[in-house]
């Protein structure tokens, strides 16, 4: 939800027509220093120019204004940090043994309001007014917050969506568990057209003949309705077939569909994109218990495992992102190449029930890593400029990259940061998994180094501070005032 006061939106009407002029201007007498334009991404650093262990390197307009290391106790190397959401001066940060309510009011010095201890793989996260949801997608011996690892092979055994009262963020309160098909291992949360109801669609995958609850083919997703008045009421109303003929089957270079991994939602244009594996979907929501899929698409030569997806403000474009290797292999190097494990760019062509996803081209870091760092596309969010498409990602121990997909067909690094690998001799999980700009700043969820803050400096997007959330849940994708 974006709260812009009309005297705002007075004054963002005349500083955007001086910008138009003061741009022109800029563009015709400056001379482009590299923090102003990124060199072109042709050839990766050479594998010497890898920073060393820990070591931080950055382009110019790109810098660190804040850490906070993990603390105790998730503060151990199996204990991942995950995905983010924000609402007024808070950000909510998952980790795989629950999440951290931080105060972000001073983004160059955040603190810690609360930790919250509740085991269950990947406690990805959102929010929305008074409460929090967070994914299950390991199994447990039960819904509560003590539960321990326990097969899926057993009845019993419970994976899910558990809801949480944060109207006191130093205080959140369990409330509600909702057990789904394969458990969940991410969810979207969308508002109801009329705002009494919120629904959650739950993205789970890789079903088992042995496991009860998680029988195939599950071609499909579980709908939560929850009354937001009412959410201990919360319950799967639908499990709409997204793949009634089928997804993908799968191939020695990609993965099978067998559900999907991340849905993402653009609720004010009535649109979803769904990457399920194997395949890539554009959904109609408009009926929000009912969505159903308006095209599908693959890429059966580079794409090895649909992970995630972003709209552009306009809703005239799709980045989907490949997690090639999972998130625990090095894919950033000669070897693999540009076009693996990287962001594909489509754009929507037609109208209605005839809208298609036409492929433009790939976008990839243009950086050599280590072959101890994981790293490959992962989840990022539209930086809210007026005029242009551009986003923040997250790549693993590949960074951060701020990437230009105005022109669909050639995409363009604008900014970057990084830390060198973990270690030298042996692989270690770690990295940037999310990373998102939200009310000036970009925020990153470092797996293993904890939150960073970071600020960043270029012509190309400071339109952006112009646009406030109130609440930003990158998969529920907010639209924003643009010319």
């Amino acid at each position: 939800m974006i709260k812009l006061a009309t005297a705002r939106l007075r004054q963002l009407r005349i500083v955007s027509l001086a910008a138009t002029g003061l741009l022109l201007t800029s563009v015709a007498v400056a001379t482009p220093s590299s923090a102003q334009e990124a060199a072109p991404a042709a050839a990766p650093q050479a594998a010497a120019d890898i920073p060393g262990v820990d070591e931080i390197r950055s382009s110019p307009n790109l810098r660190q204004i804040a850490n906070i290391p993990k603390q105790a106790p998730f503060d151990t190397t199996a204990a991942l940090n995950s995905d983010m959401a924000f609402q007024g001066r808070y950000a909510f940060a998952g980790n795989y043994n629950g999440f951290v309510v931080y105060d972000i009011s001073r983004p160059s010095a955040p603190k810690i309001t609360a930790q919250v201890s509740c085991p269950g793989s990947q406690n990805d996260i959102s929010v929305y007014g008074d409460l929090l949801f967070v994914s299950t997608d390991s199994s447990r011996s039960d819904d509560s917050c003590a539960s321990v690892a326990q097969p899926a092979s057993v009845k019993e055994s419970w994976e899910g969506i558990k809801v949480f009262d944060i109207s006191d963020k130093a205080n959140p309160r369990y409330i509600k568990s909702v057990e789904t098909a394969c458990g969940s291992h991410t969810h979207t949360l969308v508002p109801g057209k009329d705002r009494k109801n919120v629904y959650l669609y739950v993205s789970s995958y890789s079903p088992r003949a042995e496991f009860p609850d998680c029988q195939p083919p599950h071609d499909s997703i579980s709908i939560i309705k929850v009354p937001v008045k009412k959410p201990t009421q919360a319950a799967v109303i639908s499990t709409p077939n997204l793949f009634p003929d089928g997804g993908f089957p799968g191939s020695e270079t990609g993965s099978a569909t067998t559900g999907c991994h991340d849905i993402t939602a653009y609720p004010s244009k009535d649109i979803a994109a769904g990457a399920c594996m194997g395949d890539g979907i554009l959904l109609d929501i408009k009926n929000r218990e009912a969505p159903r899929v308006i095209t599908q698409v693959r890429d059966t030569v580079n794409f090895a495992f649909w992970h995630s997806a972003t709209f552009n403000n306009a809703g005239t474009k799709v980045v989907f992102t490949d997690e090639l290797g999972g998130g625990g292999a090095a894919t950033c190097n000669e070897t693999v190449g540009p076009k693996r494990g990287a962001d594909a760019i489509y754009d929507i062509t037609g109208r209605g029930d005839a809208r298609t996803l036409a492929f433009r081209s790939y976008y990839k870091i243009p950086r050599t890593n280590a072959e101890t760092e994981n790293c490959v596309a992962h989840n990022g969010s539209l930086i809210p400029v007026l005029g242009r498409d551009i986003m923040v990602q997250a790549w693993y121990q590949g960074g951060i990259s701020v990437w230009d997909f105005t022109d669909s067909r050639h995409p363009k690094e604008i900014a970057y940061w990084e830390r060198g690998p973990l270690s030298a001799t042996q692989a270690i999980t770690g990295g940037a998994w999310s990373t998102y700009y939200y009310n000036g700043n970009i925020y990153s969820n470092d797996i293993q180094k904890g939150l960073d803050v970071l600020e960043l400096n270029d012509w190309r997007t400071w339109t952006a501070n112009l646009t406030r959330f109130q609440e930003l849940n990158v998969q529920t994708q907010p639209g924003y005032l643009s010319w």
